[in-house]
C-alpha cells in the first residue's frame, strides 16, 4: 500500500497511531477528528495514500462520499445535529493541512460558532457574460483533459494496494 513519508493518516491505517475508528472497509477508514469543530466530527479517508483531488481516482472519491453518506444519519442521531457539513479541503490554498485526502463530516447546530460563509462576503456578483465565458473555458479544459487523459483517472481497482 503506497504511503507518504510522515503521513499521520497512513500511520493510522497501518495501526501505528491511535484513532477512534467508526467505520472501516477494504478501501476506506472513518475516524473521529482529534480537533473537532463539534462533537461527532468524522474524517473519511482512503486507506491508500492520495494527497488531494488531483491524484484521487474517481472510483475511490465516489466510495468515500458513499461512506460519508452512510455515516451521516448515525452521526446526526448520536450528536443531535440540526445540520451537517460535508467538506473537502484540497490543496494548501483551500485550507488542507493534512496532505492525505479526506472528507470532513461535521455535525452542526444553529449558533455553534462555525461558519462557512457562502456566498463569501468579499465576493461580487458576476455578470452573465463573465459566467458564460468561464463556463465555456471549463467545458474546453474538461474536453481537452478527457481527450488527453491529463489527470490519468482511468479505471482503478479501488481495493488495490
Amino acid at each position: 500500500m503506497p504511503t507518504a513519508t510522515n503521513c499521520a493518516f497512513c500511520e493510522l491505517v497501518r495501526g501505528a497511531g491511535e484513532a477512534s475508528v467508526c467505520y472501516e472497509d477494504s478501501v476506506a477508514i472513518a475516524f473521529m477528528d482529534i480537533q473537532p469543530v463539534n462533537a461527532g466530527h468524522v474524517l473519511v479517508a482512503p486507506k491508500r495514500h492520495f494527497e488531494s483531488l488531483e491524484d484521487l481516482p474517481a472510483e475511490i472519491a465516489m466510495h468515500l462520499f458513499e461512506v460519508a453518506l452512510q455515516l451521516e444519519p448515525a452521526v446526526r442521531t448520536v450528536t443531535g445535529a440540526q445540520g451537517m457539513n460535508m467538506v473537502v479541503n484540497s490543496g494548501r490554498a483551500a485550507g488542507q493541512d493534512v496532505f492525505h485526502y479526506h472528507v470532513h463530516l461535521i455535525p452542526r447546530r444553529v449558533g455553534d460558532g462555525f461558519d462557512i460563509p457562502l456566498p463569501f462576503p468579499g465576493s461580487e456578483m458576476q455578470n452573465r457574460m463573465q459566467l458564460d465565458a468561464c463556463a465555456a473555458r471549463i467545458i474546453a479544459a474538461h474536453h481537452d483533459s478527457a481527450k488527453c487523459d491529463v489527470h490519468q483517472r482511468g479505471a482503478v481497482d479501488v481495493a488495490a494496494d
